[in-house]
């Protein structure tokens, strides 16, 4: 058991942060440490550096993608800008700086680059004696994860370790677990409970659809292009905390409410995803590490719209190499492709079996397991 555990997340999108609650999940309910504090370090920054750091990172997902793929490729080269962009931190996280030192704990570990640079500087130059993990939050790791002090990394593949490894990162520092989520989607839930539970049919395809992770772009183009579909389905649509997109999407519903082959069921805020992607077949949106590591390990199909270029086009890249997968570039294609793979019995089967083998739900246990040997 570890006597001070620190957990440091960067509020960049959801997805640090949702890693690095799994993370803390893991470690309370393993009773792994005496003491644990989960941490979003842009709290301990300035205004100016939380808004380029979070709220331009959004702007641009939803304005200007293709600028965002342009940045994540200018800098995927490990080392070339590290200096000058650990001189750029320096200069707005002296509160941070000054809380590690406070609170030095025994381990940090970082689902975040940010932190994990800061603490790398940390223990070369200012003597922090805190071991730091690292946690690798999608499938291909970016330069910017590079650090040169750490104890180790964990990661979502073996393609990840082997990168890292021709990088020059010592093999006996890496380990594969797979990208954390919350422990609840280790659990097994029945389908059809699922489904008779959230008030959906139980012998019917459900498709699931996280609309908020569309940002400013209409998902009603993409409902529409579901309308379509020649299969029977039933369409959830999780609206997440947007109560103006729970009203669209309640005005949408009724306007479509006699629709053929389709049934629409809009949530709002939800705490239950786990169990809505268990009572799913296939999952459509854009394949962030964290959604994807959820949706693989409740056994869903993606279906894949309109990645985010960068991290999320190489996310997409793994789910369709290892058939996990498909894709569609053109709305107006979906109802068609989706069709297709449930009109074939055989892929769809051999596609849940790769689905099966990508999982990895219980990535946040690793972690710790792991921590804990190495103490």
């Amino acid at each position: 058991m570890f006597k001070k555990v620190l957990v440091l997340s960067a509020s960049v999108g959801a997805g640090h942060v949702r890693a690095a609650e799994a993370i803390e999940k893991a470690f309370r309910e393993m009773n792994a440490a005496e003491e644990l504090q989960h941490v979003d370090t842009l709290t301990y920054t300035n205004r100016v550096f939380r808004h380029l750091y979070a709220q331009t990172y959004l702007d641009l997902v939803n304005n200007a993608p293709e600028i965002l793929g342009w940045i994540y490729d200018h800098f995927d080269k490990p080392w070339k800008h590290a200096r000058r962009r650990l001189a750029f931190e320096k200069l707005h996280t002296g509160r941070f700086v000054k809380m590690l030192r406070r609170y030095e704990p025994d381990i940090a570990v970082c689902t975040h680059f940010l932190p994990a640079e800061l603490m790398s500087w940390l223990k070369a130059k200012k003597g922090l004696k805190s071991r730091q993990a690292i946690v690798v939050t999608d499938m291909d790791v970016h330069a910017m994860w590079m650090c040169r002090h750490y104890e180790q990394y964990f990661v979502p593949l073996d393609e990840t370790r082997v990168h890292l490894s021709k990088l020059g990162v010592p093999e006996d520092k890496i380990t594969v677990t797979g990208i954390p989520i919350d422990p609840v989607f280790a659990l097994q839930k029945g389908k059809g409970d699922m489904r008779e539970k959230h008030g959906l049919d139980r012998d019917t395809t459900t498709i699931l659809i996280s609309a908020g992770g569309f940002g400013v772009g209409p998902i009603e183009h993409l409902m529409t292009s579901l309308f379509d579909l020649k299969h029977r389905a039933q369409i959830v649509v999780i609206c997440g905390r947007s109560a103006k997109l729970k009203r669209r999407m309640d005005r949408f519903a009724k306007k479509t409410q006699a629709h053929g082959n389709l049934s629409l069921h809009v949530v709002g805020y939800t705490t239950e995803m786990d169990e809505y992607m268990a009572a799913s077949d296939l999952v459509v949106g854009k394949p962030g590490g964290l959604t994807t590591s959820e949706a693989l390990a409740k056994g869903l199909i993606f279906v894949i719209v309109n990645p985010i270029p960068g991290q999320e086009e190489r996310n997409s890249d793994h789910l369709l190499e290892q058939g996990a997968a498909i894709r569609c570039n053109n709305l107006p294609a979906l109802a068609y492709k989706i069709d297709r793979l449930l009109g074939d019995e055989q892929r769809l089967a051999r596609m849940q079996a790769n689905v099966q083998h990508m999982a990895k739900p219980r990535a946040a246990y690793a972690i710790v397991e792991k921590l804990l040997e190495i103490g």
